[in-house]
């Protein structure tokens, strides 16, 4: 399978001042996003055709043509990420509060520089009413956004208006035009990466062999998802539906936050190495070969698999770090070292080959033959022989976004200091 190389986008969120006075006119104008998103589900499970949904739509919407276009993208992108990597949860059409208003630049939304150095909005948030005002945030985003407006280096695309704990704000994407990501055949070390419940484990391949290896725990994202989760049923139980999506809200902004600060370091660990390619299991193959039971299913079809693998990727381009991502087939259940696969080797975070009776961290040695893979996919150069493996080193992700001092670490790796334990984590 062929990826294409991601675009080098950043977003940049802001509060708006709005001096219009008719603030009104844009919380109507996100209820009606929120129509034309559920109407899009609907039809699409109806079977319209998706071609067919836009056209429609764009004459039955209160907004602009082009806002009307952007929405039912979104809808459809989430059906087809259904269809493609979930295969669990269809999108609901009956999604309740308000819904970003998704705008072109020029088209559905502008920005100009005002002779106070703000930046001025104006948003079509219906047709031929405007709300306007006043960007408020960080300097850092300012900054990055007075560029773009400016200079050839950047250019504005596209933005979002919504509602977050009832202020009006407006997030921003802007796109680099000329940085550039490395072809993947050039690079000199795969980084595997194999992306868990509550952890991420990362091996660094050259044709040398194994040049480190690392295990991240972030056990707070598992145990934040299901208090979430247990809260929400309670409060939906009781019939609080308002309550029940301002939990859903503040779980994902949770989540987001540490999946950000989690694949920020698996970009500057990589960085360590000498042109690397960072290499992801496909989720559309490890989606399709889940099935659990109903509880379990829940859980490992919700996990943010796919927002790691965006956020890291994206990250990594942005550094001119190429990725890919190859067929998960066993990668769980192979033995690095002799190529013997069983079920039976694996036994939780605890990996032992039944031919060989090598003895490794199950996660890590998911993330050596990702890695292998990677290789065997892209590189010209050989896999190198694998005859042992350093020990494993075990991080653990502060709430602050630090990694604290390795659990389990060799005395010898790059960039960390050692504690003096050595051996296989558990």
């Amino acid at each position: 399978m062929t990826t294409e190389e991601p675009t080098l986008v950043k977003t940049l969120d802001f509060q708006l001042d709005i001096q219009s006075d008719n603030e009104s006119l844009l919380k109507d104008a996100t209820l009606e996003a929120r129509w034309v998103y559920n109407e899009t589900i609907r039809l699409a499970k109806n079977g319209v055709d998706w071609d067919d949904i836009s056209p429609r739509l764009e004459d039955e919407a209160d907004l602009i043509k082009n806002t009307t276009q952007r929405i039912v993208a979104k809808a459809l992108e989430a059906m087809e990420n259904y269809y493609d990597y979930d295969d669990y949860n269809i999108p609901s059409h009956t999604k309740g509060g308000a819904y970003p208003l998704r705008a072109n630049y020029e088209e559905g939304y502008n920005l100009s520089l005002t002779d106070e150095d703000e930046v001025a909005f104006r948003i079509s948030a219906k047709p031929y009413n405007h709300v306007k005002g006043i960007l408020k945030g960080s300097d850092s985003h300012l900054d990055l956004l007075k560029n773009a407006l400016t200079s050839d280096e950047w250019k504005v695309t596209t933005s979002e208006a919504l509602w977050r704990e009832g202020e009006p704000e407006l997030h921003v994407n802007i796109r680099n035009t000329e940085r550039t990501v490395r072809d993947k055949q050039d690079s000199r070390t795969v980084i595997g990466v194999d992306v868990n419940e509550d952890n991420v484990a990362l091996t660094a391949l050259s044709e040398n062999g194994v040049e480190d290896t690392l295990v991240i725990d972030f056990p707070e994202i598992k145990f934040e998802r299901h208090r979430y989760f247990t809260m929400r049923k309670r409060v939906q139980n009781a019939g609080k539906d308002s309550i029940h999506d301002t939990l859903e809200g503040r779980e994902e902004r949770f989540v987001r936050d540490r999946l950000h600060k989690v694949s920020r370091h698996i970009v500057e660990w990589s960085q360590r190495f000498e042109k690397p390619c960072i290499v992801f299991e496909d989720l559309k193959e490890m989606r399709d070969s889940i099935d659990y039971g109903t509880r379990m299913n829940r859980r490992l079809h919700h996990l943010p698999f796919r927002a790691l693998q965006f956020y890291t990727s994206y990250k990594a381009a942005f550094e001119g770090i190429p990725s890919d991502s190859i067929d998960p087939y066993k990668t769980s259940q192979r033995c690095p070292l002799c190529g013997h696969a069983e079920r039976a080797n694996r036994r939780k975070k605890r990996f032992k080959c039944k031919s060989c009776s090598h003895q490794d961290h199950s996660d890590r040695g998911a993330s050596v033959n990702i890695a292998v893979k990677g290789i065997e996919k892209c590189m010209s150069w050989n896999v190198p022989a694998l005859n042992s493996l350093p020990q494993v080193r075990k991080v653990r992700r502060q709430a602050s976004g630090l990694v604290d001092s390795p659990t389990v670490t060799h005395p010898t790796v790059r960039g960390y200091q050692a504690d003096g334990r050595v051996g296989v984590s558990d």
